[in-house]
């Protein structure tokens, strides 16, 4: 069976494969270059809202657990494989454009802070937001990954009706 873009399910998985490929890596190699010309700690201002940084998160999202003692790490990478594995096989079947492209999206960003913690213990961010003395806590491409990809199911489910509802009312 062809989508509408003309794509057999078979292809429509690697698209979305490759896509979330490509979130990773174009994140890995930010992250490369991060790592390769600023030390840890360093803040380069680049606008009056915007700084480039070079910080490490040992912990989740806004450093959830970063405190603890190295647990974390490990209930991370087992957190991230786990759904990785899943994220995989649900783009193994056909799913509407949005819902696919938001898997994909938190799939790269999942691979690409999994690469981080599984070979350097810690996560690099380097993208911080600011608002005169408020800062967003600092993040990377695999975090606007995933939150881009997360917004993109919500919306969906929000903006298109629920067959199964409709089904429900016959």
């Amino acid at each position: 069976m062809k989508s509408p873009l003309g794509m057999t399910h078979s292809t429509a998985s690697w698209i979305w494969w490759t896509v979330s490929l490509a979130i990773a890596l174009a994140d890995q190699t930010f992250k490369s270059a991060i790592v390769d010309s600023l030390p840890v700690g360093t803040v380069i201002p680049l606008t009056a809202v915007f700084n480039l940084v070079h910080f490490w998160n040992t912990g989740a999202a806004f450093s959830f657990l970063a405190d603890a003692s190295g647990w974390q790490r490990y209930f991370f990478i087992a957190i991230a494989l786990v759904v990785s594995m899943a994220l995989v096989l649900l783009l193994r079947k056909p799913r509407a454009f949005s819902e696919a492209l938001g898997y994909s999206l938190i799939l790269g960003g999942a691979v690409g802070n999994l690469i981080d913690r599984a070979l350097r213990g810690h996560v690099i961010d380097y993208l911080d937001l600011y608002w005169q003395s408020w800062h967003w806590p600092a993040f990377n491409l695999a975090d606007i990954g995933i939150v881009g990809g997360a917004a993109m199911l919500i919306l969906g489910s929000l903006l298109r009706p629920n067959a199964e509802a409709g089904r429900a009312r016959e």
